[in-house]
């Protein structure tokens, strides 16, 4: 099946707002929240699956759950299918009182940034091509998410923001989003590399001190 991706109808603060509503006093499982989203579920799911790690609220011990799930999609978006999604990942749920907090705040969120989306710099964000080489970094940028560093500051944030620019980038053909999202994903690289150099040399160190 070839995977569409259309303009939203109403904003994505509205969406967020929208979900927020049907799940409130339910445990949902994400094949349930990814029913719910709609049309634009996948892009839309993946912004939500990024939120708790941007925002002063939390879902404790998720990194890898939904590091997955936004790996699949981007391997989905590479290669212009719907993804397959295991029913074990999509099982897992999310008691409301988790989920409500994260929405409500994505709700926030976006009504302060919405305004600026517009399609721009469409030639990061049409053909074949960009379809391609936009699902690689997503997919990418959900690999880093789940890198075993949770307790490093900026682990999850860094990959987070890039996914949440490059969903959002994508699902309102916002280049200039989609460039950011470029940018963090290099610069996770970057804090990755140097956090890995400064173990390295850490390491190193004791090793000299202790011989």
């Amino acid at each position: 099946m070839k995977l569409q991706f259309k303009d939203t109808d109403v904003s994505l603060g509205t969406l967020l707002a929208q979900t927020s509503e049907s799940v409130k006093g339910r445990t949902i499982s994400l094949g349930e929240l990814l029913e719910l989203i709609g049309e634009q579920g996948l892009l839309l799911f993946c912004i939500i699956l990024t939120l708790p790690f941007m925002l002063p609220v939390s879902i404790p011990g998720v990194s890898t759950l939904f590091g997955m799930v936004i790996i699949l999609i981007g391997l989905g978006i590479t290669l212009n299918r719907i993804p397959w999604i295991p029913q074990r990942l999509m099982q897992r749920t999310i008691e409301d009182k988790q989920l409500l907090p994260v929405l409500d705040k994505g709700v926030e969120l976006f009504s302060k940034v919405e305004s600026f989306l517009k399609p721009r710099l469409t030639m990061l964000s049409e053909g074949a091509l960009m379809n391609t080489v936009n699902g690689l970094v997503l997919t990418f940028a959900g690999f880093l998410l789940i890198f075993p560093l949770s307790l490093i500051p900026f682990s999850n944030t860094l990959p987070a923001l890039a996914i949440l620019l490059l969903a959002v980038g994508i699902a309102q053909r916002d280049g200039l989003f989609i460039l950011g999202g470029y940018i963090m994903t290099i610069a996770t690289l970057v804090y990755f590399a140097v956090l890995f150099y400064a173990a390295v040399a850490a390491g190193g160190a004791l090793s000299t001190f202790f011989s």
